[in-house]
């Protein structure tokens, strides 16, 4: 069952927050929805979309945090040695930046859509940023 509604770039997902492993993280982030943004391709990690958040402080440290995302899986960087983002594996990914090895927070898995993960992630790579928005199911 999901508990949420992935969409982005013409695609739909379903997914489910990580509460057992990252409450904190969740706990702020369902006080963000429904959330809007736009993912780009990202640029050290391998086969990853993000969203750019800058400076934004959300107010949560490190839980649940993983340097390699799986496929479907959202990471929350909260920011420190590198900006504030927010991380969409669809394949391999080894989460760094220009300053080096990142960890982010694990926080949402996705639950449906899969097939069309890779999809999403070749269509940012070769057409440019897409819109991603986030809602409760």
């Amino acid at each position: 069952m999901s508990e949420l509604i992935i969409k982005a770039g013409g695609f739909t997902f379903g997914a489910r927050f990580e509460e057992a492993d990252a409450p904190k993280t969740c706990a702020m982030f369902r006080k963000l929805l429904p959330y809007k943004g736009q993912i780009v391709h990202v640029r050290w990690s391998g086969e990853g979309v993000w969203i750019p958040l800058g400076d934004e402080d959300f107010g949560v440290e490190y839980e649940n945090h993983t340097s390699h995302a799986g496929p479907g899986q959202i990471l929350l960087y909260p920011g420190g040695i590198s900006e504030t983002e927010i991380l969409l594996a669809y394949g391999g990914v080894c989460f760094a930046s220009k300053m080096g090895m990142l960890a982010g927070n694990h926080f949402i898995t996705l639950t449906s859509g899969l097939s069309n993960l890779k999809k999403l992630g070749n269509a940012v790579l070769w057409e440019g940023a897409k819109d991603i928005s986030f809602e409760f199911a």
